[in-house]
């Protein structure tokens, strides 16, 4: 994704308004911080830690303002792409974004920002806002469903959030149903744990609509998605899924599945995966029985985590060919989600190496 397509979104966002835009109970003041007032900095009364407008500024004499930044900027890398990666659903964007963010970092006038890693934040919301909405419009070009990209979330369960809310691969997909502004609003407070005072300044608005978007943005996911099994269910269900899938048993399969479960297969028009979903336990199983001959034999099968879930990695011949993962309530298996593209796949495979390309920080 170029950087062209995001840099023309945030223009306006300045170290004041940043500032202002997380917390500061004198936005007038803090308004005043522009770069062109710097001799004002100190009057801002924002309540922040003395000292705190300095807090760019390294004490080291040989420490470059530019090695400071970046040394600020990797403390909150992961937190910046966990708000990035819940407002887009593809680790892919949510770097690029990250990456925009850093540029725009090096950039400013750090010795006006009263509170990096709140304007790195800011920054980063507006920036994927931005990349949400031109990604509605390329997703109603998408060849098949379109699925979220998946994460491995061994070592970091809640990928960089105060709480692992809004990651896992089934709310990730009813999220897309959302405006990108109630969006952000909802990863803000569900996983982050933000005021609704700074989510209003960070979205611009007031405080009573921030509430609004956050509470349509609930009652939208309640009325998606029925309560979720816990873990150790969740994984019974699934090993369930794969044995029947793999030897095509009807009646196993119509067993497990939730009488109006959706089978969705994203293979971004590259794979023989189905283009449309599939509805209903019978029409599914009936699906996956006749898929099972062609799609099981020679199968390797891997036991991962993705996006907080037991997920089952399928590859043929070394390579992976699927990551397999299903949403499942009281009722069984709500949603099976086949993740087929092999752009994403490849992504996940890095991820769990750890070799996944990190936006470039000096």
């Amino acid at each position: 994704m170029p950087h062209a397509r995001i840099r023309t979104f945030t223009e306006r966002l300045t170290e004041a308004e940043a500032a202002a835009a997380m917390g500061s109970d004198r936005p007038e003041a803090a308004a005043a911080m522009r770069s062109e007032h710097p001799e004002r900095a100190e009057a801002t009364g924002s309540g922040h830690p003395e000292g705190a407008v300095e807090a760019t500024h390294s004490e080291d004499p040989g420490k470059s303002a530019l090695d400071e930044a970046a040394t600020v900027f990797v403390g909150v890398r992961r937190q910046l792409f966990g708000i990035a990666y819940r407002m887009l659903g593809s680790a892919a964007e949510a770097e690029d974004v990250v990456q925009e963010a850093w540029l725009r970092w090096q950039s400013t006038d750090r010795t006006v920002v009263l509170d990096p890693p709140a304007y790195l934040a800011t920054v980063t919301t507006r920036l994927a806002i931005n990349v949400a909405q031109s990604a509605r419009v390329r997703r109603e070009t998408y060849v098949g469903p379109w699925l979220p990209e998946p994460v491995d979330t061994s070592l970091d369960p809640q990928v960089g959030a105060e709480r692992g809310e809004a990651v896992e691969l089934a709310v990730l997909l009813v999220l897309e149903k959302l405006t990108p502004t109630e969006r952000a609003a909802y990863v803000l407070r569900e996983a982050f744990d933000y005021p609704y005072e700074q989510i209003a300044a960070i979205l611009e608005t007031g405080q009573a609509n921030a509430r609004q978007l956050v509470s349509r943005a609930r009652r939208r996911l309640a009325a998606e998605r029925r309560e979720p099994v816990d873990a150790g269910e969740h994984r019974r269900l699934l090993e369930a899924f794969l044995a029947a899938a793999r030897t095509g048993d009807l009646a196993a399969l119509e067993e497990l599945l939730a009488e109006d479960v959706v089978s969705y297969s994203d293979g971004g028009g590259v794979r023989g995966a189905s283009r449309i979903p599939v509805l209903g336990s019978v029409r599914v199983a009936k699906y996956l029985a006749a898929f099972a001959p062609r799609f099981w034999p020679g199968a390797e099968v891997e036991w991962v985590e993705a996006n907080g879930r037991p997920a089952v990695l399928v590859s043929h011949e070394g390579r992976a060919v699927a990551l397999l993962a299903v949403d499942a309530s009281a009722r069984g298996i709500e949603r099976i989600m086949w993740v087929m593209n092999p752009a994403k796949l490849d992504g996940y495979v890095r991820s769990r190496s750890g070799s996944r390309e990190a936006p470039q920080v000096p």
